[in-house]
């Protein structure tokens, strides 16, 4: 076995913390932007959209009584004897009543469903919230250690070769089998 590790690169190391820094603070922002968009969608869910479709209610149905309203009027005229078009107009008004109702109660629905469908992954959220908060800033110093130990151990090193070594010759300086250096 060596009594020596052959550590060749400490900027290795570097590189690879600059860069867990930097996933660090681009997935802070991430997390974020993920919550406060389930944020967001909650309240769209349970104030806008609900309020929007009770509006819309309202407005389709006095939209509906003026249908019936006109077509009431019609028949009861003994001078028209063609209703179609109330009778359309008043469909019409009808489907799109019915079809905002439906809006309401989807909506309705939704939102009591919002929480249990979302709360599972706004947990897995906030479990990554933490690592990113806690485990990653150890990991992170943890390298940092790392790196200066394995600095001061190299300089262990250096200064250890340089003591055993001899010093150097010209004659030494000029051949790589006596330097130490790799040959080809």
């Amino acid at each position: 076995m060596a009594d020596q590790a052959q550590v060749t690169s400490f900027d290795a190391l570097e590189i690879f913390r600059a860069h867990l820094i930097l996933f660090l603070s681009k997935a802070r922002l991430q997390v974020d932007d993920a919550a406060g968009e389930i944020r967001r969608t909650q309240g769209w869910l349970q104030s806008d959209q609900r309020l929007y479709w009770e509006r819309e209610i309202r407005a389709r149905r006095r939209a509906l009584d003026q249908a019936e309203a006109e077509l009431l009027n019609a028949k009861m005229s003994s001078l028209r004897e063609n209703l179609s078009v109330e009778l359309m107009a008043a469909r019409r008004a009808k489907k799109a009543f019915v079809e905002a109702e439906e809006k309401l109660l989807n909506v309705k629905r939704w939102s009591r469903n919002f929480e249990s469908c979302v709360a599972p992954l706004a947990k897995n959220l906030e479990c990554l919230r933490g690592a990113l908060d806690h485990e990653l800033p150890k990991a992170v110093s943890y390298l940092l250690e790392v790196q200066k130990a394995l600095e001061s151990y190299a300089e262990i090193g250096t200064s250890r070769d340089a003591k055993t070594r001899p010093p150097a010759t010209e004659e030494t300086a000029r051949d790589p089998a006596t330097t130490g250096a790799p040959q080809p």
